[in-house]
């Protein structure tokens, strides 16, 4: 006789693809495979003792480096790995002194093709990326990268719980909170807590690549770069 206890939906599997030395084009940035000629620029805007520059490090599992040398060396390390796979963030915006060069850097990680799920980490935004169009279009890239050409159905988001620049960044760009996973991690020395996040494909359809898309829309910024309309106010019109 058949078990009659409850059990989720069959999911017709094909498993995902793993990420390439693709080019992944944007508007205002592109990613491309991080490589080691990338160190140089990445060092001059994340690397040295500059406090504002070893505070980007704070909540992520290496750094800071205080000398090119040690930065080129960690930069042709994640430039080898594939989990993480690195991904350099090129600035497009040709009235800036960083145009065509590296403004900071972000991975794919944790990918679990078989299971359909992947997560955006190791995100190194320099303070020429900050709070930027490209900051959000970046991410949009992955996760449109990671649901449409890599066949994924899931895309995590983790970070410290401490770190609340990144749980505002990932509940703004419509991940949802799933939970804290306590003393979950030593990194540095230091107790980590994590705090998970996620958008599933179905979301991402449904509603958030549309109101991403408007949000990036160059319509939707003034003369002086400011936003017209929020992307909580984009997601409210559409939902």
């Amino acid at each position: 006789m058949a078990s009659l206890r409850p059990k989720g939906p069959l999911v017709p599997l094909t498993p995902a693809l793993l990420p390439t030395s693709q080019t992944i084009p944007g508007r205002t940035i592109l990613l491309e495979k991080l490589s080691p000629k990338h160190a140089d620029d990445l060092f001059t805007l994340a690397g040295g003792v500059e406090p504002s520059k070893e505070a980007l490090w704070d909540y992520l599992p290496d750094g800071p480096y205080p000398d090119a040398e040690t930065f080129k060396a960690s930069i042709v390390s994640r430039s080898t790995s594939t989990d993480p796979f690195f991904y350099a963030v090129i600035d497009k915006r040709n009235s800036l002194p960083t145009f065509g060069k590296a403004i900071g850097c972000l991975s794919f990680m944790r990918m679990t093709p078989d299971h359909l799920g992947i997560e955006i980490g190791n995100i190194l935004y320099s303070g020429a990326l900050q709070r930027t169009t490209g900051a959000t279009e970046a991410v949009y890239l992955l996760a449109q990268h990671a649901f449409h050409d890599l066949g994924y159905r899931r895309l995590e988001w983790k970070c410290n719980s401490l770190n609340e620049p990144s749980r505002r960044a990932a509940l703004r760009l419509g991940f949802s909170f799933e939970g804290v996973f306590r003393q979950h991690m030593i990194v540095k020395g230091r107790n980590r807590d994590t705090a998970w996040f996620s958008i599933l494909k179905d979301e991402w359809d449904a509603l958030l690549k549309a109101a991403l898309e408007k949000w990036l829309d160059a319509g939707n910024f003034g003369a002086d770069g400011g936003q017209i309309r929020s992307l909580q106010d984009l997601r409210a019109q559409l939902g």
